[in-house]
């Protein structure tokens, strides 16, 4: 169904044309002043140059137009032009009452012109503990996912692993110091490699930054390292066996942790995936003549005429002939676009990596790597800081384990949960994690990504105020009103959403009705926080209403009916944009 807005801009373009003036002047917007009106159109202002008159004189006459029409119940004119409206209360209700009829979707058209979009985010080292630096880039990506497909858009999200490179090298050659006996070390093994791991997550994740610290001091171990590295990268049998161990290892671990935040990836692929693709993407780079020698490097040049400053080279090579990270992502461009075909890749990504990324989109299409048409688009997200202001870390000062926060959160909410009400453990934990996921997550999503933000424990577990407890508290409110409503009598089959009866009735439908508008914008703008947003001015809205009109105990049935459905409809909204966002509320706090 079309958006409200575009419904009442069309009534006022059509009353401008019918009084002589270009449609175009009749755009209407949400007013900036709601104490004076609900929609506003200043389009008087910009005409009176075109008609040469005073911008009051077209207002005058617009709002005299419009004075008749059943969809306002006023339009005014003010000086020095501008035109104030008020819609109508039945027609506010019939709008509600066609969005209630779509319980899926309320009325919110799916896109009509369907994309395939792949999502790069998470980014995690394998053999590594996800930390909160991992945080940002998850929660995006997964709700910018979820509102594509939302949309009606073919959404793929790749995990993108980081298994490649000098850290797999460090942790084969620790390994071989610990256990020289494994047949993996073993250049003239020629049976089948054991199918169980020589090693535990908790032992992988003991052995990197043991390696990695040794690497630092000795140079002879570092070197060695570096030559494990070049070996697997070669195709040495023994070592890409125990790259295996250690990616379903580290991988089976990473789903678990990932699970836990309700973040999911259809594609489980890592840079190791992009590798056979390499050298057939360097060699024709060089034989196009875009790839050439610099300072012993393979490079191409990605400088452009419009460029205010200094854009470097994008490095596909190194002097020894090794692949960057530069290389894995051209080359995983490369698969993604033979495999899948994307209309759109996006990657979340810290944005502090802007300008890697601007060589690494230009150097893909100047070499051809994509087609004109495929948008490659940079979602960069700012730092998660600790009330200090300073990067998120431990009471010690390192980096924290993501597994360690959302534990800790849990646990503050089982606290702030049990200390209000009486309940079973096992119920008070279960909506605890569901409740302490959504001031994890709302709590990062209504930022806007870009954004450097503060991580706030205290304040993100509230219960009151721009928070995710305080939305899914509103949500069980409008489910505790249904269900004693069920129980008192059954809902008349003629009810229906009635013209509202108050004020802030009015202001809850007017929320509502701003439903497909916001959707669609937070896709088109990438943008979570607008989702955020909309819910927060949605849930204060209900719960002026809430206050102000006695529900359940109303005595009009007809009227008590027509109020349940504005609260059926009002839950539907805030669970579609919870779930775009990537929680749940639970059945009661």
């Amino acid at each position: 169904m079309e958006k409200i807005l575009e419904l009442i801009s069309r009534e006022v373009e059509e009353a401008f044309a019918a009084d002589g003036y270009d449609k175009k002047y009749g755009r209407v917007t949400l007013s900036n002043r709601p104490d004076l009106c609900e929609y506003q159109c200043n389009g008087a202002m910009a005409a009176a140059k075109e008609y040469k008159c005073a911008p009051f004189l077209i207002s005058d006459k617009i709002a005299e137009s419009l004075s008749g029409n059943e969809m306002f119940e006023s339009a005014e004119s003010v000086k020095p032009g501008f035109l104030n409206l008020k819609l109508d209360a039945d027609y506010l209700a019939g709008y509600l009452r066609q969005m209630s009829a779509d319980e899926e979707r309320l009325g919110c058209e799916k896109s009509k012109a369907p994309k395939t979009i792949m999502i790069d985010y998470g980014g995690p080292n394998v053999a590594k503990p996800l930390h909160v630096g991992h945080l940002r880039s998850a929660i995006i990506g997964e709700s910018v996912k979820r509102i594509g497909r939302f949309m009606g858009h073919t959404m793929i999200g790749d995990v993108h692993l980081g298994d490649w490179g000098l850290q797999m090298g460090l942790i084969i050659t620790e390994l071989k110091e610990r256990k020289p006996e494994l047949v993996y070390f073993k250049e003239d093994y020629e049976g089948a490699y054991p199918e169980d791991a020589p090693f535990t997550i908790s032992e992988l994740e003991e052995i990197y930054p043991t390696a990695s610290a040794k690497s630092k001091e000795d140079d002879s171990y570092k070197e060695a390292a570096m030559q494990a590295t070049y070996e697997l990268q070669h195709g040495r049998k023994g070592y890409q066996a125990l790259l295996a161990h250690i990616l379903n290892v580290s991988v089976s671990d990473l789903k678990r942790n990932y699970e836990n935040l309700n973040v999911s990836f259809e594609l489980w692929k890592g840079e190791s995936d992009a590798q056979p693709f390499i050298p057939d993407m360097v060699q024709k780079m060089k034989d196009d003549g875009f790839a050439h020698m610099s300072e012993g490097a393979l490079v191409v040049d990605v400088k452009e005429d419009t460029d205010t400053k200094e854009i470097p080279p994008c490095m596909i090579l190194k002097s020894d002939g090794a692949s960057l990270y530069n290389t894995t992502d051209l080359a995983t461009i490369v698969w993604r676009m033979r495999d899948y075909h994307p209309d759109e890749i996006i990657y979340v990504v810290d944005k502090r990596q802007e300008l890697y990324f601007t060589q690494v989109f230009r150097c893909a299409r100047k070499t051809g790597l994509v087609s004109p048409e495929t948008e490659l688009k940079f979602l960069g997200f700012g730092t998660m800081n600790g009330k200090d202001g300073k990067p998120f870390k431990t009471r010690e000062g390192g980096v924290m384990r993501l597994e360690y926060l959302v534990n800790e959160i849990n646990e503050e909410m089982y606290k702030k949960i049990s200390d209000n009400h009486t309940v079973e453990e096992e119920e008070g934990r279960k909506t605890a994690k569901m409740v302490a996921l959504s001031a994890i997550k709302y709590g990062d999503l209504s930022n806007q990504a870009a954004k450097d933000y503060i991580f706030d424990v205290e304040r993100f577990t509230s219960f009151e105020g721009n928070t995710g407890p305080y939305i899914l508290y509103t949500i069980v409110r409008i489910k505790s009103i249904l269900k004693k409503y069920q129980e008192q009598k059954t809902l008349p089959q003629d009810a229906t959403i009635l013209a509202a009866h108050s004020e802030s009735e009015k202001a809850l439908m007017l929320e509502i009705s701003k439903f497909n508008s916001m959707m669609e914008s937070a896709y088109t703008d990438t943008a979570p926080h607008k989702v955020c947003a909309y819910i927060y001015d949605l849930a204060n809205a209900f719960n002026h209403f809430y206050h102000e009109t006695k529900i359940l105990a109303e005595m009009d049935e007809t009227v008590q009916a027509g109020y349940i459905c504005l609260l059926e409809l009002t839950k539907r909204a805030l669970e579609i944009c919870i779930e775009v966002l990537g929680f749940a509320a639970p059945e009661k706090m």
